[in-house]
């Protein structure tokens, strides 16, 4: 890291936030790693502590890193998802300078099951897409995802790449509104073997209803998601 500048018009404490993001951008500092003890930075950069301490605590309330009691600094590797935001993963892991990428388990087409028939109001015998995959931020699996698209909504089952959700998008069936529901569990062996865990391990099932603008479901999703690597907030308010 470089040594920062009197002589420039920001605030040192937030040169040294720009320099700490830059370090975590370029895995200087890999994930869950601790960083130099403050009295060292300080040190090291020719800053007071209190300049140190400032850059850290708003690096905290961002949520890059985590502050642990007599342990130092580290690297937050958690993700936090707003509830509230419909967004893909795809599109969350990019916001956060982390690259998205996926592992086919199973694709197929085929025809409604009943609960899929009553989630997504289709008819008996209608066609939809199922996708199966294992999503990864950079080399960390994060979570399982079941998917049916109602068939009306995409060209065809290759049409689906890194994102669902730009595939939809570009066949202009993107959701714009969405059902979702979470509940707690434990990862089961197959689970956990996946996503690289432990069986028993704590998860985060995610049931997601997706609707395009004329009200239509076309998205019936459930995805399995590490409980240690994923945080899910909203955002509330009085009426």
């Amino acid at each position: 890291m470089r040594h920062l500048a009197e002589t420039s018009s920001q605030p040192l404490y937030q040169q040294l936030q720009r320099a700490l993001r830059e370090a975590i951008d370029k895995r200087i500092f890999g994930p869950d790693e601790a960083l130099p003890a403050e009295r060292q930075l300080a040190s090291d950069l020719s800053v007071s502590r209190i300049t140190v301490r400032k850059a850290i605590d708003g690096l905290v309330d961002e949520g890059l890193l985590i502050r642990r009691a007599g342990s130092g600094n580290f690297i937050n590797t958690r993700i936090e998802k707003n509830f509230a935001k419909l967004t893909s993963f795809s599109e969350d892991m990019r916001a956060r300078g982390r690259t998205p990428r996926s592992v086919w388990l199973k694709r197929s087409e085929g025809t409604v099951t009943p609960e899929e028939a009553l989630r997504l109001r289709l008819g008996p015998g209608s066609p939809v897409y199922r996708f199966n995959r294992i999503r990864y931020a950079d080399e960390m699996p994060m979570c399982l995802e079941y998917a049916t698209i109602a068939a009306s909504a995409l060209p065809s089952l290759e049409a689906v790449g890194v994102s669902m959700y730009e595939a939809l998008e570009q066949a202009g069936n993107r959701p714009v509104r969405a059902l979702q529901r979470l509940s707690a569990l434990l990862l089961n062996a197959e689970q956990a073997n996946l996503l690289q865990a432990r069986e028993g391990d704590a998860g985060l099932a995610v049931e997601r209803l997706g609707f395009v603008r004329d009200g239509r479901a076309v998205e019936f999703c459930r995805s399995i998601f590490r409980g240690d690597m994923y945080d899910f907030v909203a955002e509330l308010s009085t009426p």
